[in-house]
């Protein structure tokens, strides 16, 4: 498929089946944000893969939700704070959009595999920092469930703003 058809064709899947991951399948994933670029090639980040039934669980306190339960692994997104670019002229740090990048990668490399993905930020950080500590600059910034997506497995319909209402010429 072309890039925009593997656009279109990703979602964040909410339901997973019990099927676990392939070896390939994750080697490759791995490999889509080994490759992503970011500012200044700092590279800001590092990703913690929670495959063991003890490690889903403590990913599972930050953010319950009975859906996230049904994802074979995770991966989480950290940011590094010391190694971020910082843009001089503002200060505006850019390890969020570095990551961000990155956490595209995956899931757009997740749905090449034939999988689902979803983005969850909306997770306790302390909880994943208590659970899986790590030097002080280092931020937990999303949470990736990745999984095969059962046959029967709804998917919402995209709804995008027209190209006329997001892009301007000048």
């Amino acid at each position: 498929m072309n890039f925009i058809e593997l656009c279109l064709k990703r979602f964040s899947a909410r339901n997973y089946t019990d099927e676990p991951i392939s070896d390939a399948d994750l080697q490759y994933i791995l490999e889509s944000f080994q490759v992503a670029p970011s500012a200044v090639n700092r590279q800001p980040w590092k990703f913690l893969i929670a495959k063991s039934e003890e490690a889903k669980e403590k990913v599972q306190r930050a953010y319950d939700r009975d859906w996230l339960k049904t994802a074979p692994l995770y991966i989480i997104a950290f940011k590094n704070t010391n190694e971020q670019w910082v843009r001089k002229y503002d200060g505006k740090p850019h390890g969020d959009i570095d990551v961000a990048i990155a956490v595209e990668h995956i899931c757009l490399a997740a749905t090449d595999c034939g999988l689902g993905s979803c983005w969850v930020c909306n997770f306790n950080p302390d909880i994943i920092k208590t659970e899986f500590p790590q030097p002080v600059e280092y931020e937990p910034v999303a949470i990736i469930p990745i999984g095969h997506i059962p046959n029967d497995g709804t998917v919402a319909v995209k709804t995008r703003k027209s190209l006329d209402r997001i892009v301007e010429m000048v």
